[in-house]
Order: structure tokens, then sequence, then C-alpha cells
């Protein structure tokens, strides 16, 4: 872990990571890549120490709320927030200023500011979308060896439904002959129909693989897979989108789980209510006068 002085925080669109980098281990991360121009170890977590500051700075200046975003390039949840509590801080001045928050993770560390995601709720609007891979708990701890198990994100995916939260799954990845299945994709989508998941962002079923995250990629498929690096290549070569040759099957049985679970898959509509600032008080005094 290092610090350093930020220039800015918030995005064009609302979005911050106060780290960079990550030690959940995903074998298939995209923040890997090349292109993101990362200049130090990719485990080595680069901690903004002014980001607090610059955020307070931004939500100030804005002449309107919105939803504030989180976790797309780095987990705002890492194990070394429950000791800085930076996220934590950064969801006090949402809180403080009348702003929306949409988290992503794959940590139930999630859980330890339930307090104020169901205060920023009852104002306006806390959603936390949770990634979920594979139901085999053993096969998750070769993806994601040292993120919250598949179990524990799912209970935690409960335990917000039970306080009001509303929560999104990202099923992504799906990697060709790993956890492409039909069983895998039902468990999954069964497992967020019991925890009352509101939707489920899914853009097929694959992954992206590009410079940086596809040699780290193959290298742990030679620790874990012997002989799937190969098929890979031979597949694949170096394509960036790499699709499951059961794509359209298993779409298909997405979808239909999806309507018969009454679960928004809709990815347009889905990211359109994370983007969308809703203030409570505006619909408590519509019917009011409505009535």
């Amino acid at each position: 872990m290092h610090y350093v002085k930020a220039k800015g925080i918030l995005s064009q669109h609302n979005g911050m990571n106060i780290y960079r980098g990550c030690t959940h281990g995903c074998i298939y991360c995209d923040s890997r890549s090349a292109c993101y121009r990362m200049s130090h170890d990719f485990e080595d977590i680069e901690v903004k120490e002014n980001a607090l500051e610059l955020l307070e700075t931004a939500l100030r200046s804005k002449r309107k709320p919105c939803m504030i975003g989180t976790g797309s390039m780095s987990d705002p949840y890492l194990p070394l927030e429950e000791k800085l509590e930076y996220t934590r801080r950064a969801l006090l001045l949402i809180e403080k200023y009348g702003f929306g928050a949409a988290l992503q993770t794959k940590s139930a560390l999630v859980l330890r500011d339930l307090d104020l995601l169901r205060r920023i709720n009852e104002s306006t609007k806390a959603v936390v979308q949770i990634t979920l891979t594979t139901a085999d708990e053993s096969l998750c701890r070769i993806l994601e060896p040292y993120a919250s198990t598949t179990g524990e994100r799912v209970q935690a995916l409960r335990i917000l439904r039970d306080n009001g939260i509303p929560t999104i799954v990202w099923l992504s990845p799906i990697l060709p002959f790993i956890n492409d299945t039909g069983e895998n994709i039902t468990a999954i989508i069964e497992g967020c129909a019991d925890a009352g998941v509101k939707g489920i962002i899914c853009f097929g079923m694959g992954l992206t693989l590009r410079e940086g995250n596809r040699e780290y990629f193959y290298k742990k498929l030679d620790e874990h897979f012997d002989g799937l690096k190969q098929q890979y290549i031979a597949r694949y070569g170096n394509s960036y989108e790499v699709s499951s040759p059961r794509n359209a099957a298993l779409m298909e049985l997405f979808r239909g789980l999806c309507r018969k679970y009454n679960i928004l898959h809709n990815n347009d509509e889905i990211f359109a209510y994370l983007n969308r600032f809703e203030s409570k008080d505006e619909y408590s005094q519509l019917s009011f006068q409505g009535f």
C-alpha cells in the first residue's frame, strides 16, 4: 500500500475510485490491462490520501444532487478498507450533502456500512452491486481467491434485501470451458431470485482479454486447468472478446430465468436506474398533492 495526492476524484459521470489496484486476486481481472498504465504493482494498492477532501469539494460545488458511483476499477471494500475506512467516510459525505450512492463490490465488508446505506436510502437511493461468477465455492476460491466467497456474497444480498437496500448483480465474466454451464447459470439466477435482486447485468457469456490481463489469466490457467491455455490460444488467438461456444444457449437460458423470476435484465434499463437520482421527499410531496 502507498499513498498519492490525487488531482481530482469524480469522473465526468460522477464515478470515483478511492483506491487503485486490487488484492482480491481474480484470475480474469481486466483492471490489470496495460492500457490503464498503472505505474505500480497491481497488488500494491494506491490510496488517494486526499480523496475525501476532493469529494467534499466536488459535492459542495454541484448544483443538483446525483448518484455517486464507486467500484468500477477498484473494489471500494478491499481488506485495507476495514482499517482505513475511506469508503465509509465517503458515504458519510454522500449522506451529508444529500447525494445517492451506487457501490460495486465482491466483498461482504459492505455490510459494515449498512447503517449508512439505510440512511442514504431513506432520503434518496443507495444501491449495492455485487459480482457473481460461479455457484461452486471450490471454483470460486480458484477464480477469485481473496474475495468473499459466492456464499458470503449471496448472504450479503439477502441481508441488504432485508434492510430495504436495492441490489444489482453483475453476472460476469463467464469463462469458456470453466463456468459456462447451464447448471451454473441456473444456480446463480435462482440464488439471485431468492435474495430479491432487482436486476442482473450480463453482456454475454464470455470475457475480455488484452495485454496485461491476458498474460496473468493464462498463467493462472496453467496453474489450475491443465491444457486449457492451449485450447484458448487455438480457439481465440489474441482476440479481445472471448465468447463461450455455448453463448447463444446460455443467454436464452439467462433471459428465460430472469423473466420467470421477474428480474430486470435489460442492461440499458439497469444502468438508467443506477444513474437516476431519486428524491423520496419529492415522491412523498407528489403523492400528498395527488391525494
